[in-house]
């Protein structure tokens, strides 16, 4: 009966002391995100996972609806995070983003997603001529609450220097007058 006490009581605190979760690799957070949809292409597939990554044999492919390949195969790894650049996207439908991705922890982790894109009908390319003054007045405007949250504050530390001065002559005794002793004249 001790014994099977005893075997038990370890178990458990060999279980809750160790990390069931260090030894296995997940995605926590991918851009775009699985099963989304979007009116604007990305440039690039994103995908972070919560084990730090090797440098070598990771691999990230999209595939558009049709099956080819616009992912541009430039893959970068940077710690915990995987990015692939993409080739500009000009069909609609569901592109499928396949992945295996090796983790610090020789734990491969492999898997596929996808998200949807909505092509616009028209592709332009974007001018470089500025736009109009329409963004200099959201900037003025976002300055002069800057302004009036600042100068509001300025406002508030006057008081406050005010009131500490005020009570450190309250506390501190400050300028006392003796009183006067009353002495007649002779």
């Amino acid at each position: 009966m001790r014994k099977a006490a005893l075997v038990s009581t370890l178990t458990a605190i060999l279980l809750i002391l160790a990390p069931a979760t260090s030894f296995a690799n997940s995605i926590t957070i991918s851009s775009p995100v699985a099963g989304s949809s979007l009116n604007v292409a990305p440039n690039a597939i994103s995908i972070t996972t919560a084990v730090a990554l090797m440098d070598q044999g990771n691999q990230i492919i999209v595939n558009d609806p049709n099956g080819a390949q616009v992912d541009d195969g430039s893959l970068t790894i940077n710690g915990m995070s995987a990015v692939v650049g993409l080739k500009p996207l000009t069909l609609t439908g569901v592109y499928t983003v396949n992945y295996t991705l090796l983790g610090t922890n020789d734990t491969p982790l492999t898997g596929s997603y996808t998200f949807n894109f909505n092509a616009p009908s028209v592709i332009s390319t974007p001018s470089s001529a500025p736009t109009s003054g329409a963004t200099s007045g959201a900037n003025q405007n976002l300055n002069s609450g800057s302004n009036a949250f600042v100068y509001t504050l300025l406002v508030l530390a006057l008081f406050v220097l005010i009131f500490l001065i005020w009570y450190a002559r309250q506390s501190f005794g400050g300028e006392k007058k003796l009183p006067r002793n009353k002495t007649s004249r002779k």
